[in-house]
């Protein structure tokens, strides 16, 4: 408990003496005030990772946190240890490759624009106002995220995963999100003008009120989805919906081809200037939709 104290008084005093406070410097290092308050009472301890960013916050170098411990003994301080500890694992033997990870965060106006293989990087994060402008991002998996008003714009986000996350307001303009599946999340006000959703899944979540003009649906499937206040335009072809709740959906101006429809009811869907072909239109009176809208498709090509 002594070393923890003194090492907390150390981190105050540098703190005041910089004039931020322990809300300010835990937003520095993306950790919560509570984590703060519990070194400066001693009751916890920085690893050194944390350390090393903390002393460049602090404007001190490690050394400033063992000053004042006081022993008769050859012992290393705990500072000095860890930092022994570090050096050990950097030695050159070890050639271990660098990687960074920055999972469990809070990351709020921050510009990750261009970045590439984000991979699993970004996992149970809470990201607001963040620019991913422009990156690749293929294979990205997102794990119990909270993404809000974000800019995802012309990036490649094929093949990835978006699995129990919230996903309000971003905007995924021109992006690719080619074989990605969303599992167990809930999609709303996101804006995919231009987005190419050919082979995505959408299952066990809720996809509502998000812009989708120009958008890509080829082999798309909706499994088990709440799909709310949202409107379908152009071609939509081999795609699949299955056990999903219908309200206030239009497909407007849109040429519906070898779709499948197996659903309770398809009462809420509406259809405005649509063509389909034989099979969708088959589905689409089983499941007891309104086809006022639909002009059928004939085998040529041309319409009834």
């Amino acid at each position: 408990m002594l070393t923890t104290m003194i090492i907390g008084n150390k981190i105050a005093e540098a703190r005041k003496r910089i004039n931020i406070s322990q809300a300010q410097l835990a937003e520095r290092l993306f950790i919560s005030s509570q984590a703060v308050g519990k070194w400066e009472r001693g009751e916890s301890m920085p690893d050194i990772i944390t350390f090393n960013r903390l002393a460049e916050i602090l404007g001190v170098d490690l050394n400033y946190f063992s000053e004042g411990f006081k022993s008769a003994s050859t012992e290393m301080t705990p500072i000095e240890s860890m930092v022994k500890q570090s050096d050990e694992l950097s030695a050159p033997r070890q050639k271990k490759k660098l990687t960074w990870d920055m999972s469990r965060g809070n990351w709020v106006n921050a510009d990750f624009s261009g970045l590439k293989n984000l991979h699993e990087k970004f996992s149970s994060s809470n990201m607001q106002h963040c620019k991913f402008i422009g990156s690749d991002m293929s294979g990205l998996l997102l794990k119990s995220n909270n993404v809000n008003s974000c800019d995802f714009s012309s990036s490649e986000i094929s093949n990835s995963h978006i699995h129990r996350s919230n996903l309000v307001k971003n905007l995924f303009r021109d992006c690719s999100l080619k074989e990605t599946e969303f599992s167990g999340s809930y999609v709303m006000g996101c804006d995919f003008t231009g987005t190419d959703f050919t082979g995505a899944e959408f299952k066990f979540g809720g996809f509502q009120n998000n812009a989708m003009v120009n958008a890509v649906w080829n082999h798309t499937s909706f499994n088990t989805m709440q799909i709310v206040d949202i409107v379908f335009n152009g071609k939509v072809e081999d795609c699949y919906f299955e056990n999903c709740a219908f309200k206030k959906v239009t497909f407007q101006h849109s040429t519906l081809i070898n779709n499948f429809f197996k659903n309770k009811s398809l009462k809420g869907i509406r259809f405005v200037d649509c063509q389909a072909d034989r099979m969708t239109y088959e589905f689409l009176k089983n499941g007891k939709a309104d086809l006022t809208g639909i002009t059928l498709l004939m085998p040529t090509g041309k319409n009834e």
